[in-house]
């Protein structure tokens, strides 16, 4: 039995907790804040119910796995309902498109738009599931700690095209401007630019169309409550409110964990969900860091900012889906000025999420929650958020109104926001950015923080900034990684 500390308890931290329990280690999660999740926050504004983080379930296998491993069944304890449309699409011309399990209907829309699509469509997926069998099936959940494993799988990658930035990959198949945006949006999910991500990342497509999306019934924080649940029936201790400081290190090996209340720790390993360039930053003080980390660290890319808008409805809108994705006038243009410039610009595209729309739970009977996330620049961009937040939000309500939400100025109540800024104070990531560093060819499998820390062999990595990478099924799938390198 060996002694695990768990740095961290977002998805990451909460299923390498899982994976090493059931291998019979003894495991401990230190949470800095009062409750687990990480960016799976829970707000509530009087009667209004708020996810504050991830709220689309791709992969569920990936939770039932984590209850298994533990001789539990996740249906005794979550419903996982499926959504239909998965995202509703209303783009700058006032035109809608549903995306959604319905191949059929799907097709139908995709014919109405441009008849001449419909092949590109179904060619378009078709080699997006021959990229989900190895990015996803063979790669998620495989180590990259050795050059080898790269080199080995290189000439596949570019066969695939891997050179490719998903946008590309997208308009090869698909002449529609429209069509085009909406079946290339996908990297933003994970924090990366379609025009800049690679084309490996379009087995997002796949990986919707193989499983479906889904929403945890009572929100993203019941699942987080059920989880850890689960983890304290199986003997995994929990301390919240403990903050590491440092890391203290000899030779090759992290010898103690310090906390800031001043308590210190000795742990057989260390897994963390931190951000990797938090931990070389701040718990390893920059000091003794493998030249693989310190590159990193010195050269990434980052991913851009989010601002996130909450508000609740005293008016029910029930023409909204549960995932509207409202397209702005720019496209490529306007992700240049986020991802290059970083600059604020006056346009924008939102992300609306609408859980009224499947659990009434989220507020008041006959009434909304929502919240509005908008891509925007990082902290790079050294913008005054205290200063915009509330002019900016005032936009982003404006433009809901004069489209699909007539009237919601006057109906929004309890509105308040999340910016880079609080990403960075609440979360610690670097820049405030949404999702760690950002998902380019040249950041993904060997390129990213190595799940197993090149000098300190007792240090492992889980989350958005290592391998597989950000996005739901990839933090959980890290700590698969993690796994196989202790239990090979």
């Amino acid at each position: 039995m060996r002694k695990i500390a768990i740095i961290g308890g977002g998805f990451g931290g909460i299923a390498a907790a899982i994976r090493l329990r059931a291998r019979g280690n003894q495991v401990t999660i230190y949470e800095r804040l009062n409750k687990l999740g990480g960016r799976a926050q829970v707000f509530q504004r009087k009667d209004y119910i708020h996810d504050a983080g991830p709220t689309v379930i791709t992969a569920p296998n990936l939770f039932y796995e984590l209850f298994s491993l533990l001789g539990e069944d996740l249906e005794n304890f979550l419903e996982f309902k499926p959504l239909d449309p998965w995202y509703r699409f209303h783009f700058n011309d006032q035109t809608e498109f549903d995306y959604g399990p319905n191949r059929e209907k799907m097709l139908d829309q995709i014919k109405k738009i441009s008849p001449e699509d419909v092949k590109g469509y179904l060619k378009m997926l078709k080699e997006s599931e021959a990229i989900f069998k190895l990015g996803y099936e063979k790669l998620a959940g495989h180590p990259f700690n050795s050059i080898l494993t790269m080199i080995r799988y290189a000439p596949a990658i570019l066969r695939m095209r891997g050179y490719e930035s998903v946008y590309s990959f997208v308009s090869r198949h698909l002449k529609h401007p429209n069509l085009r945006q909406a079946f290339s949006i996908q990297p933003l999910l994970v924090g990366g630019n379609p025009f800049k991500t690679s084309s490996i990342y379009s087995l997002i497509h796949a990986l919707e169309q193989k499983w479906g999306i889904y929403f945890c019934m009572g929100g993203t924080g019941k699942l987080v409550s059920e989880l850890e649940n689960l983890m304290i029936r199986n003997g995994i201790k929990i301390n919240y409110n403990s903050d590491v400081s440092s890391f203290s290190t000899s030779g090759k090996v992290i010898t103690r964990v310090n906390f800031k209340n001043g308590k210190s720790q000795a742990f057989d390993y260390i897994v963390s969900n931190a951000d990797p360039i938090q931990v070389s930053s701040e718990l390893l003080k920059n000091e003794k860091i493998s030249f693989h980390n310190s590159l990193i660290k010195k050269y990434a890319k980052h991913s851009m900012g989010l601002f996130v808008l909450f508000f609740g409805s005293v008016k029910a809108y029930k023409n909204i889906a549960h995932h509207t994705i409202w397209m702005g006038p720019r496209y490529k243009e306007l992700l240049k000025d986020i991802f290059d410039y970083h600059h604020l610009a006056d346009d924008f595209s939102i992300y609306l999420h609408r859980p009224t729309r499947t659990d009434p739970s989220f507020a008041p009977k006959n009434q909304d929650s929502y919240y509005a996330l908008v891509p925007v620049p990082n902290l790079k961009g050294n913008q005054n958020w205290d200063e915009l937040k509330e002019s900016f939000s005032k936009k982003i309500l404006d433009e809901l109104d004069k489209t699909i939400m007539p009237g919601i100025v006057k109906n929004a109540r309890e509105v308040f926001s999340m910016t880079p800024k609080d990403f960075k104070k609440d979360y610690r990531t670097p820049f405030g950015s949404g999702f760690s560093i950002a998902p380019i060819l040249s950041q993904s499998a060997w390129f990213r923080t190595h799940n197993q820390d090149d000098r300190y062999k007792n240090l492992f990595y889980v989350g958005a900034g290592t391998h597989p990478g950000a996005g739901v099924p990839g933090v959980i799938n890290s700590a698969k990684v993690v796994e196989k390198i202790i239990y090979p």
